[in-house]
C-alpha cells in the first residue's frame, strides 16, 4: 500500500517524452525540453546558494523566474523554491 498515492504535491515534473518533461506548480502546466529543463536548474542552482538565498530574504523574500524561454513567469516564495530545486534533483538523480 503506497501511502502517497492520494497525495498531490505542489511541484511535480513528469517525463512525457524522451526529451520533453512536463512541470506542474500549483495548477500551470508548463512542457519543457531538456536543454530548457537544465537551464532552469542551473537557474534554480544559482539562486538557492546560500548567499543569493540571503539575499533575496533581505530584500524581497520571493523570486519571479522565467521558465520555457520566457514563456512563462512563476512566483516562487522561498519554500516553493527550495522544493523546485528538490523535484529537480530528484528528476536528475532518480
Amino acid at each position: 500500500m503506497n501511502i502517497l498515492s492520494d497525495v498531490k504535491f505542489n511541484i511535480q515534473i513528469k517525463k512525457i517524452t524522451f526529451c520533453q518533461y512536463q512541470l506542474c506548480i500549483d495548477d500551470k502546466l508548463m512542457t519543457l525540453s531538456f536543454p530548457q529543463l537544465l537551464q532552469l536548474r542551473n537557474k534554480i542552482n544559482s539562486l538557492t546558494k546560500p548567499e543569493s538565498l540571503e539575499n533575496i530574504i533581505e530584500k524581497e523574500n520571493f523570486v519571479l523566474l522565467f521558465i520555457a524561454d520566457k514563456k512563462h513567469l512563476v512566483f516562487l516564495e522561498i519554500p516553493k523554491l527550495l522544493d523546485l530545486k528538490e523535484e529537480i534533483s530528484f528528476c536528475f538523480y532518480n
